[in-house]
């Protein structure tokens, strides 16, 4: 790899852990739209972001156990079914033209900006007297399915769909739902990163440092977080989302 691609690859993974971690977007949303910009094919973009997407959800969930928060049964139970269709995101994603699944992210990254809204506001009616929507067994086969998808599909890690999910469907406490939905990424991505892999669609050099990058930068974001308005981070984070979907729209357009 040239020097200059070396470059660009440390910068761009440290960027997308700051605004990962400065913004409470996952990896993937970023990670996909700066690889494609670079010139790598769409489906290199979603297979490597899902190597990266491992690497991080690795560290946050070992730190989460550190702490005593890992809960294992409930991770398994929505990451069983996620293992099967991220299998389905990826076979999707392998056979979909790269102009309709560009169309496809961007549309996904204008979901988010809704869903973090929608989040916000089933955290606040969040009651432990609340009853499920649905059973249990469904709620989590839902979730856990939407999540390995999204992960094959897209190569995004499904937290922005499973925490609204399982404060909606199981009545979550959002702090208990944001913890699982780390743990339950670590399953998804693993998955697809395997179906990609045997694809030969995975660029194994740049998902690393991309990976490591946003370890570190996540950690710097973190740090400087606390300081930022909600309202700031907020506005930012909207403004952000509509652009990289409005680039996605472009480069669509463009394969068309």
């Amino acid at each position: 790899m040239l020097p200059t691609n070396l470059l660009l690859l440390v910068i761009g993974g440290l960027f997308s852990g700051i605004l990962a971690g400065l913004l409470g977007i996952g990896g993937g949303t970023i990670l996909v739209p700066m690889l494609v910009a670079w010139g790598y094919t769409p489906l290199q973009s979603v297979a490597t972001s899902s190597m990266a997407i491992l690497i991080t959800a690795i560290s946050g969930s070992i730190q989460n156990w550190r702490m005593g928060f890992f809960r294992p049964q409930q991770v398994l139970l929505l990451g069983f079914p996620a293992i099967i269709t991220a299998q389905i995101g990826v076979f999707l994603a392998n056979r979909i033209q790269p102009s309709i699944l560009l169309f496809a992210f961007g549309l996904l990254l204008l979901l988010n900006i809704y869903l973090v809204d929608l989040r916000k506001q089933l955290t606040a009616k969040n009651s432990e007297n609340q009853q499920p929507i649905l059973k249990p067994v469904i709620a989590r086969i839902l979730t856990g399915g939407i999540a390995g998808i999204l992960a094959g599909l897209f190569g995004v890690g499904g937290g922005v769909i499973m925490v609204p999910l399982q404060i909606l469907l199981l009545n979550e406490p959002i702090k208990v739902a944001i913890q699982t939905s780390l743990g339950v990424i670590v399953i998804t991505a693993i998955s697809a990163s395997i179906g990609h892999a045997l694809s030969g669609n995975i660029l194994f050099t740049q998902g690393l440092i991309l990976g490591l990058g946003g370890l570190v930068g996540a950690q710097i974001s973190t740090r400087f977080l606390p300081k930022l308005p909600d309202k700031v981070v907020s506005f930012i984070f909207r403004m952000f989302l509509a652009a990289l979907s409005v680039y996605m729209f472009s480069q669509a357009w463009h394969r068309f």
